[in-house]
């Protein structure tokens, strides 16, 4: 009994492991992404994985000659859609227009199997309510609608009106639970002393006491605890 215990865990903890590794190794997509050849390749690799967790019988050098070959496949077919034009074709075929000068494309719904009231409803989804209002509706390969509405019915932009607007970048994380994020600091022209100086000019004691603080292209240094929240403005984000 207890042999058989030891056994089912070595089994699982080996299947968790490999599999965490040739994840990493066959990248990474979010699953609104996947194509149709991910997910059947992810239902394979899930059951392999179960098989090897729980099955007593199989050898489990099976299951890991298994994925590792599913693996390099995987891998070999991901290398060759980004070289390959026509091998992209292949194994994930291509969007196909849908709806085109606001009118409805018959023959292309046949094609990608589309009801009609599903294309309405991924329609809806886009705020887009009247077909008229659009030049192209796309169908992707992972299933969603790409829509691009006729030039008079998007909406007015600030270059539209030549409104002049300033650079919106990603904010730095400068701390993350306490701890400070050295390389983001050190790419904002800071440093530890700076930082410190400025928690306590805002009455924190330690970085400890910080649950987040981030730093955007205006020279905003948002910060939040887990009961206040600061955002001081000035260079650097404080003055």
């Amino acid at each position: 009994m207890f042999q058989e215990i030891i056994q089912s865990g070595t089994r699982v903890f080996i299947a968790y492991f490999l599999l965490l590794a040739l994840t990493r190794i066959m990248g990474r997509k979010m699953i609104s992404q996947i194509t149709f050849f991910d997910f059947v390749v992810g239902v394979i690799v899930g059951s392999v994985t179960a098989n090897i967790s729980v099955s007593q019988t199989n050898p489990i050098v099976s299951g890991i000659t298994v994925l590792v070959v599913l693996t390099l496949i995987t891998v070999t077919i991901d290398f060759s859609n980004i070289k390959s034009f026509f091998s992209r074709k292949l194994i994930n075929s291509e969007p196909i227009a849908v709806v085109e000068n606001g009118k409805i494309i018959e023959e292309n719904l046949e094609k990608t199997r589309l009801p009609l009231g599903d294309l309405m409803m991924l329609l809806r989804e886009k705020n887009t309510f009247n077909i008229s209002d659009v030049e192209f509706a796309m169908f992707e390969t992972d299933g969603k609608l790409s829509v691009l509405k006729k030039s008079q019915k998007q909406p007015v932009t600030p270059s539209d009106m030549n409104i002049p607007t300033t650079y919106t970048g990603l904010t730095k994380d400068i701390i993350i639970d306490g701890e400070i994020m050295d390389e983001n600091l050190k790419d904002a022209n800071l440093d530890n002393n700076w930082l410190m100086a400025k928690l306590k000019e805002n009455n924190f004691n330690s970085v400890e006491e910080v649950f987040y603080a981030g730093l955007d292209t205006s020279g905003n240094l948002y910060i939040s605890t887990k009961n206040r929240t600061y955002e001081k403005e000035g260079q650097h984000g404080i003055e």
